[in-house]
């Protein structure tokens, strides 16, 4: 059996000869992936390849540039680079008139941005972010030739889009958009249904240029308690997370609903929404559900995807990654539709060793314990 073919029988809750290994944001099969071009990385990712089932992460080129639109806004962008850190502060002039500031930090030897000041402050400045008209993104899949054949019978493609929830807590610093839903409820849910609005037509655009193989909704989380209650992910969650479900069903793609933390109060609503698999799914003290519980909660209606601690996999020993592979295994394995993944990815440069040593271990463990009778 292909990875290919593992993979999506498991998503379809077909029967399969062992629970596919994955290991998330380190793809083995995406030659443009910052870990395959990295040196320090060269000898896991081997192993990733010949080893595990890939679930390439990929985004096709868009002409998305703020609010959702493809409008042509104007800005100004100011670099500095000081020693390995590289800061970038940009100001967006709206139409309204009012010009908002970002600023974003990245370091070299760290694979992420950090975004230190966001566009919007206060509930005037998203409203005049929302002043930008709105122009549907045009998107542009000529890569999909060339990660395709990388891909080949390895695995499949996997392509992330937000729900209205991220969008709306990523122009704005966390701790204020919480404040903002919790004390401008009206205005926020006004917010969540124009971005909803836009997010949904540049994804039938998006669906109509090229549908791959899996949807990543990421964003319930910022919903989730202790943020915000179960109310408000009915409300601002649960609608537009089905809505976009049922769009890219209706085009063919499968969909992976993607959440940390504590979503034992919102696992129904994240299973009504008809998707075909979630993911963390971090048992305590990093969320509120144990792995068996949420198996036993979705009862086959979903394909689980967890839940190997990055920590654990950074800092654990051979003999606690050992034991965890196993005890997610006995608590999601029988009946199928389990695909064992860690819940992040490793981004610093160079590798520790000492990560990578759990690495192999982590594979080499979920291989063994995997196989189904």
């Amino acid at each position: 059996m292909t990875s290919r073919e593992r993979l999506l029988k498991t998503l379809k809750g077909e029967k399969v000869d062992r629970v596919p290994v994955s290991t998330y944001e380190l793809v083995g099969f995406n030659s443009l992936a910052f870990e395959n071009q990295e040196p320090s990385y060269h000898d896991l990712m081997q192993v990733i390849r010949e080893k595990t089932d890939c679930i390439c992460m990929w985004n096709r080129h868009s002409s998305e540039q703020f609010a959702l639109s493809a409008f042509p806004a104007e800005t100004q962008s100011n670099v500095v680079t000081e020693g390995t850190l590289t800061k970038t502060v940009t100001s967006l002039f709206t139409p309204s008139g009012r010009k908002l500031t970002a600023t974003h930090q990245r370091y070299a030897d760290v694979h992420t941005v950090w975004t230190t000041q966001h566009y919007c402050k206060t509930i005037e400045d998203v409203d005049a972010y929302f002043s930008i008209p709105f122009v549907p993104a045009v998107y542009d899949s000529s890569d999909f030739e060339r990660v395709s054949s990388e891909v080949g019978d390895h695995g499949i493609i996997m392509a992330t889009v937000s729900d209205p929830v991220c969008f709306a807590m990523e122009i704005m610093e966390f701790g204020e958009a919480t404040v903002w839903a919790l004390t401008e409820r009206e205005h926020f849910g006004q917010i969540i249904k124009e971005i909803h609005r836009r997010n949904m037509m540049n994804l039938e655009n998006m669906l109509k240029d090229k549908v791959v193989d899996l949807y990543r909704i990421v964003g319930p989380e910022y919903a989730t308690p202790p943020y915000l209650s179960p109310d408000f992910f009915r409300e601002f969650v649960a609608p537009y997370i089905k809505e976009m479900t049922q769009l890219i069903h209706q085009y063919g793609g499968l969909v992976r609903i993607h959440s940390h933390g504590r979503i034992g109060e919102v696992l129904d609503m994240i299973m009504d929404s008809g998707a075909d698999a979630i993911d963390p799914c971090e048992a305590p003290p990093d969320g509120d559900i144990e792995l068996a519980d949420v198996k036993k909660r979705v009862d086959g209606r979903m394909t689980i995807f967890g839940n190997i601690q990055l920590k654990l996999l950074e800092q654990g020993s051979k003999e606690e990654i050992v034991q965890a592979v196993r005890q997610c295994m006995d608590a999601a394995k029988e009946g199928g539709r389990y695909v064992i993944m860690p819940t992040a990815a490793p981004i610093n440069v160079p590798l520790a060793s000492k990560t990578e040593e759990n690495y192999l271990t982590y594979i080499e463990a979920a291989l063994l314990y995997g196989k189904y009778e």
